[in-house]
């Protein structure tokens, strides 16, 4: 669910710049000073702050596993416990997990700057919307800047400094007015935002079957002689779609900030008794660039299927980040793990 949402936002704002320039064959890790070939990479937990469960596993994830990096929900219940690790952890790389949902039925949040600010964030409950799609419907970019402003707002306030932004849910792709919103808050900052425009690979593959998928639903309900090529469809609309992004990130590294070659984020999807395989086998797929690789390490509680069903696929990252199998895989493949800080530390040094 979370990889759909993410991919199929993303995509509909590659627009955004429609006169692209063609890609050049340098990736972004060579333009922050590492080798060509070079496969560097960022392992990054999202969902800090959600509950007390989500903290455990990062402070796991982080310090038994190999993980480098995470993110924190700051509408959350469980932020203070985990900006004060954070703050017991100088160094560390903990950026915002930018929230404008509240996907859980019985576990909810509200918005940071309060509902009389953001209204059209905010559902009959006054909680945020369950769902992508509503705040699209309701929200407006201006009130999603006033919200993701605020949020970064209370983490200074509490003395946390982000290395990054990124997006829940992927809401921040969903438009490009709250893309735009999204890439304006970091530039004003000078925080680096999660946006990968390189030779998104991955992103691209995840399209690709997206769009099968999508094919194969039209075409149940077409006459045979109106039947649509999967691979035809797929083709134009990925060379359509990808357009502009390569050109965004052209902005975004202009302004001085570091840009993603690619991202992964399928690991949500697989089933926990799957993790250790699938995630070495993404580790040999990686090709050469920076690349994010997002999970959800949680170690849940008793209560924690009164939150989410999604537990044993959290578990299942967690249990993975730890696995000694999976840790000698990254030195076998020969991966460069770096975090957030290390990217803009980088590209601060950059003529």
């Amino acid at each position: 669910m979370l990889r759909a949402t993410f991919v199929g936002g993303l995509l509909s704002v590659m627009l955004l710049a429609p006169f692209a320039h063609a890609q050049d064959d340098e990736t972004y890790a060579e333009k922050l000073g590492w080798k060509k070939g070079d496969r560097v990479l960022i392992i990054h937990v999202d969902d800090a702050g959600m509950s007390h469960s989500s903290d455990v596993g990062v402070n796991d994830a982080l310090e038994k596993g190999i993980a480098t990096s995470f993110s924190v929900m700051m509408p959350c219940p469980w932020v203070p416990e985990i900006v004060k690790w954070i703050k017991a952890h100088p160094g560390v790389d903990a950026g915002l997990h930018l929230t404008l949902t509240s996907e859980w039925d019985n576990y909810r949040w509200g918005p940071v700057a309060g509902k009389p600010a953001v209204p059209g964030l905010c559902d009959k409950e006054g909680c945020l919307w369950g769902n992508v799609a509503d705040v699209v419907k309701h929200a407006t970019p201006d009130e999603v800047e006033t919200e993701i402003r605020a949020q970064l707002d209370r983490a200074l306030t509490m003395g946390f400094h982000p290395t990054h932004l990124d997006s829940h849910m992927g809401t921040l792709f969903a438009t490009p007015e709250f893309l735009a919103r999204y890439i304006k808050v970091g530039i004003d900052n000078n925080i680096p935002v999660m946006l990968p425009a390189g030779h998104d690979t991955i992103l691209k593959q995840e399209y690709r079957e997206e769009a099968y998928a999508r094919v194969a639903r039209e075409n149940k309900k077409l006459p045979a002689d109106k039947q649509l090529d999967p691979k035809k469809v797929a083709q134009e609309e990925i060379a359509k779609r990808f357009n502009g992004i390569q050109a965004l990130g052209q902005q975004v590294w202009n302004a001085g900030l570091p840009v993603l070659d690619d991202l992964h984020n399928s690991s949500y999807d697989w089933k926990p008794e799957n993790k250790v395989k699938n995630y070495i086998q993404a580790f040999h797929d990686l090709k050469p660039g920076v690349t994010m690789m997002i999970m959800h390490c949680t170690d849940p509680s008793c209560i924690f299927s009164d939150i989410s069903t999604s537990g044993p696929t959290r578990k299942g990252d967690l249990m993975a980040m730890m696995n000694p199998r999976v840790k000698a895989a990254l030195k076998k493949e020969g991966i460069i793990l770096t975090t957030w800080r290390e990217l803009k530390e980088r590209r601060d040094a950059v003529k």
